[in-house]
């Protein structure tokens, strides 16, 4: 199996403004902890994704890539709205053999339509042309409009939608989220992460049960073989620990056949994300 959303960081060495003080996510996470839960899970692999607006976040997850044989992708950041910096960046990092994919926290900034300027539709071009992947996040209903948007802007690009798009689990909530992900599902070069169903349940007593009608309509809108397993551990913890959580998440599949539950907990990543774990 291929963890397809796994986060590292170590605050004391550089900055994530977004973690909160005192939390549970404020503390070290590196390797040396990760590494053991994957194995207890029966992960083989997992994908690095970018935590902080940041170079020396991306340099550091490549460097952990590079020790570390269990770590198969990366995806980074390069600044999405600044293309002639985004180039040179690119360039630099297409010479590691890990590096899959670029985000930008664009879900924490204060302009929705941020992703849609003209200078960030020239650095998504040149993803297009390195054939790197775009992961985005949606918080709100104007962030998935956008997704859409993107895909048919750009058909050549691959856009990993984490999360589920955020559908408001522990709210219970429904739509316009339906609605736009079946719309979403219309564009073939979106795939979806099936990670972070917990951490909005954060205190709640929950089961794969809690999060099942959204599995099982992203599963009839994109089909298994557009769909990609992934912890999003350690924010995760703020739901369960690893292994209760990544089982869960495997009880939402219980319903597949093998050949699905392979697509979601494998294929699909080691396809979009061009993995070479066995």
């Amino acid at each position: 199996m291929i963890d397809s959303h796994l986060h590292l960081w170590k605050p004391a060495e550089r900055a994530y403004s977004w973690i909160p003080a005192g939390t549970v996510l404020d503390d070290e996470f590196g390797p040396e902890r990760a590494r053991p839960e994957l194995q207890a899970a029966g992960v083989d692999g997992a994908v690095l994704v970018q935590a902080a607006d940041s170079y020396e976040d991306t340099f550091y997850m490549l460097s952990v890539a590079a020790k570390h044989p269990e770590i198969a992708g990366v995806v980074g950041w390069v600044p999405l709205d600044r293309p002639a910096e985004a180039e040179a960046a690119l360039e630099l990092f297409r010479h590691s053999p890990v590096f899959a994919g670029v985000r930008n926290l664009t879900h924490d900034y204060a302009d929705e339509l941020w992703i849609m300027q003209p200078a960030v539709t020239e650095t998504l071009e040149l993803l297009v042309r390195h054939r790197l992947t775009l992961d985005v996040v949606c918080t709100t209903p104007q962030h998935l409009d956008n997704v859409a948007a993107l895909a048919m802007r750009h058909p050549q690009l691959t856009i990993v939608l984490d999360h589920l798009a955020n559908p408001g689990i522990a709210d219970e909530a429904w739509e316009p989220w339906a609605d736009q992900m079946a719309a979403v599902a219309a564009h073939p070069n979106v795939i979806v992460k099936y990670s972070g169903v917990t951490t909005s349940l954060a205190g709640r007593v929950w089961t794969a049960a809690s999060w099942q009608r959204y599995l099982d309509h992203v599963l009839a809108a994109f089909g298994a073989d557009r769909i990609m397993m992934g912890s999003d551990w350690p924010v995760s913890l703020l739901g369960g620990d690893y292994q209760q959580v990544w089982a869960a998440q495997l009880d939402g599949l219980a319903g597949l056949t093998d050949a699905e539950r392979r697509a979601i907990t494998h294929d699909t990543a080691a396809r979009t994300y061009a993995l070479t774990l066995g």
